[in-house]
């Protein structure tokens, strides 16, 4: 197929099928960029996810913008962050038309509540994806533990974490870079 057609309607599907945000969307990233179009590897993914993370806007954007870079350049990378924006300003546009006439409806909260329940189970399932290819060693059981802690009973910022766990990454390389030298 045509690699122009393929990035816009790969990430337009992401897009469009992905509720909940960039976390909901990582199972969906992975099939469809590491196993189907072979696009990056998973680690490579990991890392587009978490500068995408990192960096201002929306998570699915900012990787659908790396990805269509990194396969096609300024052009891929804008045909791609059309693609994944594109439904979501499609149905936008649709139901702020149509929210004010079907919000009143019962059936309309009881979708939306099941929406939710779905969401959740997409983020947990990309949680254990993501624990299992990332978390390899005792220093990286230690980061988890860590972050997750000070995220839930401090409140520590995403960026704060990132950037903390970035940096005990770095530092623990270097240390035992010197410590295979030295033996």
């Amino acid at each position: 197929m045509n690699i122009w057609f393929d990035l816009y309607w790969t990430f337009f599907c992401i897009g469009g099928l992905t509720f909940g945000g960039g976390y909901a969307m990582l199972p969906m990233l992975e099939r469809e960029i590491v196993e189907r179009h072979h696009w990056s590897t998973s680690e490579e993914l990991l890392d587009y996810y978490a500068v995408g993370q990192c960096t201002p806007g929306i998570i699915a954007v900012n990787v659908a913008t790396i990805i269509g870079y990194q396969q096609k350049g300024l052009r891929g990378a804008a045909l791609s962050t059309f693609g994944v924006v594109s439904p979501s300003l499609i149905i936008i546009l649709i139901i702020a038309g149509l929210l004010k006439n079907i919000s009143q409806f019962e059936v309309v909260g009881h979708a939306f509540g099941g929406i939710r329940v779905a969401v959740c189970v997409l983020i947990l399932a990309a949680v254990f994806k993501l624990m299992k290819t990332s978390i390899k060693d005792k220093l990286g059981v230690v980061l988890f533990a860590a972050a997750f802690l000070g995220m839930i009973f401090l409140d520590l910022s995403p960026i704060f974490v990132v950037l903390v766990s970035a940096l005990v990454g770095y530092l623990a390389k270097m240390v035992f870079a010197k410590e295979g030298k030295n033996e």
